[in-house]
């Protein structure tokens, strides 16, 4: 029974695009194609390779990127490896990112993409993966002379995607300049967040002994800029990306005995481990505002993801959002914001007509539990018409709807008005088959304040998917305009 459940979570979890959603790697294929890669392959009882073997998991990811995305690349030893398959689920939920009407879209020149990837490595997966796959330029950037040397080779063994790639280098001992500047950032943030607290709109602040006690209660980044005094005066991206040092030490980076990725303690570990160092991120992010559309980060550790959602809020971004990245036994979540406007969202009747849809709910109302969301969702589809049955100890609701209540439901759900004020729009869709359109709504406690809202159409060819996708957009306006906390701005 675990078992089952792990297939289906993954294939769940593996984005749709991603190359190796259907198609795993195939290591008897890749052997047979490579012969360096046949002495790390182990055909029976089944394909396999070493996972503890750091030159396993090297020749794997050098036949991927050159089998499937003509990248010749290598790293020496020691250095971190990168998986393929897991990098290019970053990427893609990255075009997904950027493919929304969440927010603003800015006017570009050029009409390229431009990404800001923090932390490139010797590998430089992340650009290689962006510039072959979509056609995006990168700035990677790095502190150590080997990940800069490596990065700089595996670019310019790739002329067909040289152009599109920047190795930039980190100033390590600029970070004294910008301390005291995030030091101001961050006490300024916890003085206010105290005043709240006190019930005070405004006050003065706190004594500075106070300030700066509560700003080291938790462990401060000590390193190398991050995004101030790296990013040059005048550039915007639409992106930055991270793959952060998710430890505070070696010892607890070699924690798993199951694989043999490398790593250096430059590219694993810092003071305060990934927390500490997204934290700073935020706080670069304070400063630079919408000098980047989405900053985003990758996170090792779930504990953390609550930790730095509500340091988001408190900061007064426009909008956050999370994702979870499985591949084989290895879990990771993407965590992605932005200071930029709110869009007014359209919905269209060309909505991709997917069986099943989802969507997080994140910064709940203290009173919101995983019923009452579910009591709301039967109450927002019953309004229209349609028939709905709670089933309150699954946590989910079974939906029965004719055309004319789909109808009804979406036309009661087009004057919601969302957080930013803007009113979700229906545009007139082809009339649908007057088949009935059955689907089921499941709700899932993810972290303390975060709910996943699933929906699944009850059979995947039916005609009215379209109307599905329409309305199950409009329920997650109406679902977080209801139930989400409002932003301090």
């Amino acid at each position: 029974m675990t078992r089952k459940k792990r297939k289906t979570r993954e294939a769940a979890t593996i984005h749709p695009r991603n190359k190796y959603a259907e198609n795993p790697p195939d290591f008897a294929l890749l052997a047979s194609l490579y012969p360096s890669f046949q002495p790390f392959v182990s055909l029976h009882p089944r394909p396999r390779i070493d996972w503890t073997d750091f030159n396993a998991t090297r020749e794997l990811t050098r036949v991927l990127l050159l089998h499937d995305h003509a990248l010749h690349w290598w790293i020496p030893n020691g250095q971190l490896c990168p998986t393929v398959p897991n990098r290019s689920n970053y990427i893609h939920w990255l075009e997904d990112l950027l493919s929304s009407d969440i927010i603003a879209k800015k006017n570009s020149d050029s009409g390229c993409v431009r990404g800001f990837d923090i932390g490139t490595g010797a590998n430089c997966i992340y650009p290689l993966l962006g510039a072959s796959l979509l056609g995006w330029r990168f700035v990677g950037t790095d502190v150590t002379d080997v990940a800069l040397e490596w990065a700089e080779r595996n670019v310019r063994s790739n002329p067909h995607v040289s152009e599109l790639i920047e190795i930039r280098k980190v100033d390590d001992t600029s970070d004294d300049l910008s301390t005291e500047l995030h030091n101001s950032v961050a006490v300024d943030s916890e003085c206010k967040i105290l005043n709240e607290m006190d019930g005070r709109e405004e006050g003065p602040p706190l004594p500075l002994s106070l300030s700066t006690e509560i700003v080291h209660s938790e462990k401060r980044y000590h390193g190398p800029p991050i995004l101030l005094g790296v990013v040059k005066d005048g550039e915007e991206f639409d992106f930055c990306m991270c793959n952060p040092p998710f430890f505070e030490s070696m010892d607890e980076a070699g924690l798993n005995p199951k694989t043999s990725c490398g790593g250096t303690p430059q590219e694993m570990v810092c003071p305060g481990g990934e927390r500490a160092f997204i934290s700073r991120m935020i706080e670069d992010s304070i400063v630079l505002k919408q000098t980047f559309r989405w900053y985003t980060s990758m996170i090792g550790k779930k504990s953390n993801l609550s930790f730095l959602i509500s340091k988001l809020w408190k900061v007064g971004v426009t909008v956050v959002k999370t994702t979870e990245f499985v591949q084989g036994q290895t879990c990771r979540w993407g965590l992605a914001w932005s200071f930029m406007s709110t869009a007014r969202k359209i919905i269209s009747p060309h909505v991709t007509n997917k069986s099943v849809l989802s969507f997080m709910l994140e910064g709940l109302l203290p009173q919101v539990s995983a019923l009452s969301i579910l009591q709301s969702v039967e109450h927002f589809l019953s309004t229209g018409g349609a028939s709905c049955k709670l089933n309150a100890s699954s946590f989910t609701v079974d939906i029965s709807a004719s055309e004319d209540h789909c109808r009804a439901i979406l036309k009661n759900g087009a004057c919601e008005m969302d957080k930013g004020g803007s009113c979700v729009t229906v545009e007139k869709s082809e009339p649908q088959p007057s088949t009935d359109l059955c689907f089921r709504v499941s709700v899932f406690q993810q972290i303390p304040g975060t709910l996943l809202v699933k929906g699944s159409l009850h059979h995947k060819s039916s005609p009215s998917a379209g109307l599905f996708s329409l309305i199950f957009h409009g329920l997650e306006e109406f679902l977080k305009a209801e139930s989400c906390k409002e932003k301090v701005l």
